[in-house]
């Protein structure tokens, strides 16, 4: 009987060591990972995931990173987050102090900064964070720097600007992403200039010389691409030649919503968004975007573009012809006697064609009527950045990039009201410490007892 029980004693341990090494086997072999954070913000972005999906080649990272201390382990550990879901990313260490002349040829001067490597193009990074990487490998998909020209000279909102109106937050951060804004101003020259990728309109307040307009008009007859936000003020700015070139018609009016109330908006002109025509800028997009002040749009008659609406407003819109003060207290109604028409009404097109010019296959063009969705000072609202950047990338071809998650996260500041706080220092303060005074007291008092 003894010699039964030892055997099975045996047993048991070697069957402990077998189900130990077996475990440490899978371990060596296979990785799981779990992120039970919100919406797994301790692991890689779904907007960063999306941008690997977009590269569809090898991509090689070079680090130069001394091999003392626990640097390269920290790159290593970070690198591995997209490795995971790009297996032909790889990342090799060199040692700067192996090669200071190299370096200098470089640029090199951080310890640990990147060189990301696809196809032949590269991108150096001195700053370990998800959000530059991230950046870095759209700039890579992108191909190359885009250069969007932003017409200057007639009031137009601008795109290094400060001001409320100005287009300036939402351009640097558009900057990061692989995109240039240059001004453009036809008192200087008489043409877009070559290698312009995108010009911009953005709602000029005077109006435009009529070199200037024939300019834009070429620019398009030629191929170029093309993003116009108008304003219900732009009636008359000498644009009517490029609204021909486009068969498009600014309603007059501002347009209005009449469940604006219902939303706690006290400004019948602030049109929010949050269902979209079928577009391939609107793919995916389930933010709400604001538009302060917007004018419709309407086809004059169809030619040669495709055009197709990515912004609406709902049915209880219309056409107000009555100025309305910036305060909102205008009491306003629907007349369709005085010409006012009825929603719902497009206020976002696009226009696409073959593209005349030999070294594109597309053209597009976009209209918007309102550009203060895109200013310093409505930028933040809802979804207004990521349709920008999506109008943006749509413009410039890089379709790849259009439907990339909204960037940001949704908790990211805790709100508590008046009672909730008080009840949170009530607790940190004096409910908490008073219940460990008791706990250690009952402790000794129970202690003395024994």
């Amino acid at each position: 009987m003894r010699l039964t029980g030892t055997l099975r004693g045996w047993l048991f341990v070697l069957a402990l060591f077998a189900a130990a090494g077996a475990a440490g086997y899978l371990t060596y072999r296979h990785d799981y990972v779990a992120d039970w954070s919100h919406d797994s913000r301790s692991s890689l972005s779904p907007e960063s995931r999306a941008v690997l999906d977009a590269l569809k080649g090898p991509v090689e990272i070079v680090s130069y990173a001394n091999p003392q201390g626990d640097l390269r382990q920290t790159v290593a550990s970070f690198i591995e987050r997209y490795r995971r879901f790009k297996h032909d990313l790889t990342l090799r260490f060199v040692d700067p102090q192996q090669d200071p002349a190299k370096m200098r040829e470089l640029g090199i001067t951080v310890d640990g900064a990147l060189i990301l490597h696809y196809g032949n193009r590269e991108e150096r990074l001195d700053e370990l964070s998800e959000r530059s990487l991230t950046n870095a490998l759209e700039r890579l998909a992108r191909g190359g720097e885009r250069i969007v020209a932003f017409v200057t000279g007639d009031g137009e909102r601008r795109a290094d600007g400060k001001a409320n109106a100005d287009l300036g937050m939402f351009m640097t951060q558009l900057e990061s992403r692989g995109m240039r804004a240059v001004p453009l101003n036809f008192a200087q020259v008489t043409a877009v200039p070559q290698h312009t990728d995108l010009v911009v309109l953005a709602g000029p307040t005077l109006a435009l010389p009529q070199g200037a307009v024939k300019a834009l008009t070429d620019y398009v007859a030629a191929g170029g691409n093309l993003l116009w936000l108008t304003e219900p003020s732009n009636d008359d700015l000498g644009l009517q030649p490029l609204a021909d070139a486009l068969g498009v018609h600014v309603l007059p009016g501002v347009l209005v919503d009449g469940q604006g109330a219902a939303l706690g908006l006290k400004d019948p002109r602030l049109i929010t968004v949050g269902s979209y025509p079928v577009h391939a800028i609107t793919r995916g997009l389930t933010l709400t975007t604001l538009f302060p002040q917007v004018s419709a749009l309407a086809l004059a008659r169809r030619g040669e573009w495709e055009v197709q609406p990515f912004l609406r407003s709902g049915p209880q819109s219309w056409t107000e012809f009555q100025p309305i003060g910036n305060d909102g207290s205008s009491s306003i109604r629907y007349d369709a006697d005085a010409g006012e028409l009825k929603g719902p009404l497009d206020f976002g097109l696009t226009f696409a064609r073959l593209s005349p010019s030999p070294d594109k296959s597309e053209q597009r063009v976009a209209m918007i009527g309102d550009g203060d969705f895109l200013s310093n000072t409505f930028l933040g609202n809802g979804g207004n950045r990521a349709l920008g950047e999506r109008v943006f990338d749509w413009l410039l071809g890089d379709d790849a990039l259009v439907n990339l998650p909204p960037r940001g996260a949704p908790d990211r500041a805790m709100q508590l009201s008046q009672g909730q706080l008080n009840a949170v220092t009530f607790g940190f303060l004096l409910a908490l410490p008073l219940g460990l005074l008791l706990l250690g007291g009952l402790i000794a008092w129970r202690r003395r007892r024994a």
